[in-house]
């Protein structure tokens, strides 16, 4: 089924209703769009969607609202994180400019609202309801990314304020499009509900394991050189917990690295990552990614479903689990 779910989004994404003048407002749009993505956040609402009807092409124009909103935020984040590269290719304000960008932005969370009035068979209550889910998560986002931008100039954050920020940035969306998928298919308000913090397990888990395979990833197959975060001192689990854990001389090194203001980027990669995992961290940082999985599985289990109709929704769940990308 998913097979059938991806073509169906991109050919959607290729005829996106989008203006045509002036071309620097929307070819950034279509650009963005283009560069491709794993597409979890409308995958995760169709497959939701089918646990409970058939018809899921219905679904497909809604469920695209939330990766446009999704790319929306990946557009305005890059501008923040100076990032020079997004899957591989020149980001949009590198390709064109921070103005052009923020403004091909603001059109994307437009463009996201129109399709998510694309939905169809609601009632006018159910569409209230959607839509208040919709707002509130996208609030969360934000949240979450101006947490995320708080702890760059904090030297000490707490591993639950990261969970914290990492549920608001990452996991929220997630649990929207599990969600979204029940509320479009007119199932049980206490049905979405379960959905929706099964997608923030979910996505807890999956924020977990970019941070890991961000350093112990294989570059040929994650897409970018590992380490990017060391580099940048981002604050992630594994700092998080090396900081907490790291004494005497492991502890001076560590705070050395982070204080470096000249260095070879390899060294400094190669250094800290030998210092988690002289801590255990990598370690660690499994146990934590299968503990919110695991957490999910048995969410799922408890779903009052036929087995058979869950299938297609656990294999994209241990996917993610056993990613390598």
């Amino acid at each position: 089924m998913i097979q059938e779910f991806l073509p169906a989004l991109e050919a959607e994404i290729a005829e996106q209703d989008l203006g045509k003048t002036p071309v620097e407002l929307y070819e950034p749009i279509r650009y963005l769009m283009q560069l491709g993505g794993k597409r979890i956040r409308p995958v995760l609402c169709l497959l939701a969607y089918s646990l409970f009807k058939d018809s899921w092409r219905k679904a497909v124009a809604p469920a695209l609202g939330i990766e446009i909103f999704h790319n929306f935020t990946l557009m305005h984040d890059d501008i923040m994180d100076k990032a020079p590269l997004r899957r591989g290719k020149q980001t949009v304000h590198e390709k064109w400019n921070d103005n052009i960008a923020i403004l091909s932005g603001d059109v994307m969370l437009v463009n996201a609202y129109q399709y998510l009035n694309k939905t169809e068979n609601l009632s006018l209550a159910e569409y209230q309801y959607l839509c208040q889910r919709f707002n509130r998560t996208a609030a969360e986002v934000c949240e979450g990314q101006q947490m995320d931008m708080n702890f760059e100039s904090r030297s000490q954050v707490q591993i639950a304020e990261y969970v914290e920020m990492i549920r608001l940035k990452t996991s929220v969306l997630i649990g929207l499009s599990l969600e979204m998928g029940a509320i479009l298919a007119q199932t049980t308000r206490e049905i979405s509900d379960s959905l929706y913090q099964i997608g923030e397990l979910i996505g807890l888990g999956f924020q977990l394991k970019d941070d890991l395979l961000d350093v112990y990833g294989d570059p040929e197959k994650f897409g970018k050189q590992a380490g990017g975060d060391i580099l940048s001192n981002k604050k992630t689990f594994l700092l998080i917990r090396a900081i907490e854990q790291a004494e005497g001389q492991v502890q001076t090194e560590l705070q050395g690295w982070l204080a470096a203001e000249s260095y070879h980027p390899q060294e400094k990669i190669q250094s800290v990552t030998a210092i988690y995992n002289a801590l255990g961290i990598k370690e660690e940082t499994e146990l934590e990614i299968n503990q919110y999985f695991d957490q999910a599985f048995v969410a799922m289990d408890e779903l009052p479903l036929e087995e058979g109709k869950k299938e297609g929704l656990l294999k994209f769940m241990r996917g993610l689990v056993d990613r390598e990308v």
